[in-house]
């Protein structure tokens, strides 16, 4: 059978105005999906900046779906889903990222860590340390240890949080000493919890080495010789708070009070006690010297001194204290006032408590509380 020449003339016309149609429509559809692209982007932008974000979150999947390798567009994606709380869908967008085989080191990096904030968020803390412990050696290290540090604190898990704290001193990321000064001496208090007594013992002199100058693992010490009875050994330890940080003194001063009358010696400290609050005074140091003076005249007098300088509500109840039944009515009256201000504030959140707390509950920052309480500040 002949080949016809004819009808490859006749062809070749035609699979040209083919495949020129085929490439004009390819073009005008890639130019299209460009322009639609980055429209529905900055309309996504301009949304999230009006504060519009169920409106800026369909436009960003907008463009998502025009540009589907674009990470930029993902990770904006993710970070609007993660600050509007829905963290498995930002966790669905991270980990779509870190599935793609074309992406690079860098944005891989950086998908780990969006995925890492996207579990610690969403309160999956196990998940959450993985993510983090697989950034080790990238540029989020510190960031990620920083986040680890916080995960074992609040997991009270003391000794890895001591450890990597020392990672980050060591990476020159900042002092953390009277950090895990703290992780120390939470591990001795658990572990005279237990009754382990060496355990603990060693565990303060850990805190007391990794921080010589925090109040804290002196007022420890204290406090655990006060308990076994070693009145001597306790007033040595806080004889040395009192010197070195005065105003932390106030947190053990009627302990202070108390040993001191055990050993017969009520006299010399009332001596001490007196001299430290004449140069910083405090309800809690007028308090203590009261347990060590028994004239009651003399300690009225201090009370309304102290209330006439200091116009402290705690000053006025004890005065107020002494007084015959017919001032019930009033002493009520100023010991409900006063019961907020024998309060202790956090500096950095503002939390208020009764009792003083070296880590706030509310925001977890270590040594925010002043150890002087709001009316006596």
């Amino acid at each position: 059978m002949e080949f016809d020449l004819q009808w490859l003339l006749l062809g070749l016309p035609v699979a040209f105005a083919l495949g020129w149609l085929a490439s004009r429509f390819d073009l005008r559809q890639w130019k299209r999906e460009q322009k639609e692209s980055p429209k529905a982007y900055y309309q996504g932008l301009n949304l999230l900046l009006n504060e519009q974000h169920d409106k800026a979150i369909d436009a960003f999947i907008e463009a998502v779906q025009h540009d589907p390798d674009t990470s930029e567009l993902h990770f904006a994606l993710g970070n609007l889903f993660r600050r509007r709380g829905e963290y498995e869908r930002a966790v669905r967008v991270h980990e779509h990222l870190l599935k793609r085989a074309d992406l690079p080191a860098s944005e891989r990096e950086r998908a780990q860590h969006a995925l890492a904030q996207d579990f610690m968020k969403a309160g999956l803390f196990d998940r959450a340390q993985q993510a983090f412990e697989a950034l080790e050696g990238t540029v989020f290290d510190t960031e990620a240890r920083l986040a680890l540090l916080a995960l074992h604190e609040r997991s009270r898990e003391w000794r890895a949080a001591a450890e990597v704290a020392a990672r980050l001193e060591r990476s020159g990321s900042g002092s953390f000493a009277t950090r895990i000064a703290h992780h120390w001496c939470e591990l001795a208090a658990e572990a005279d919890a237990r009754q382990q007594r060496s355990e603990a013992d060693e565990a303060l002199q850990r805190a007391r080495e990794a921080a010589p100058q925090s109040p804290r693992p002196l007022i420890m010490a204290g406090q655990r010789e006060r308990a076994r009875g070693e009145h001597r050994a306790a007033l040595l330890h806080w004889g040395t708070l009192m010197a070195a940080h005065p105003a932390a003194f106030n947190l053990v001063a009627a302990d202070y009070a108390d040993s001191a009358k055990a050993l017969g010696e009520a006299e010399a400290a009332l001596e001490r006690l007196e001299a430290l609050y004449r140069r910083q005074p405090s309800s809690d140091l007028l308090a203590a010297i009261g347990r060590l003076d028994g004239d009651a005249a003399r300690q009225r007098q201090r009370t309304l001194a102290h209330l006439q300088h200091n116009g402290s509500l705690s000053a006025a109840q004890a005065l107020l204290a002494s007084g015959d039944d017919e001032a019930k009515a009033v002493r009520d009256a100023v010991a409900r006032a006063a019961k907020p201000l024998q309060r202790y504030r956090c500096a950095a959140c503002a939390f208020e408590a009764q009792n003083y707390f070296w880590q706030c509950p509310g925001c977890l920052g270590w040594d925010t509380y002043p150890p002087l309480r709001q009316e006596d500040l």
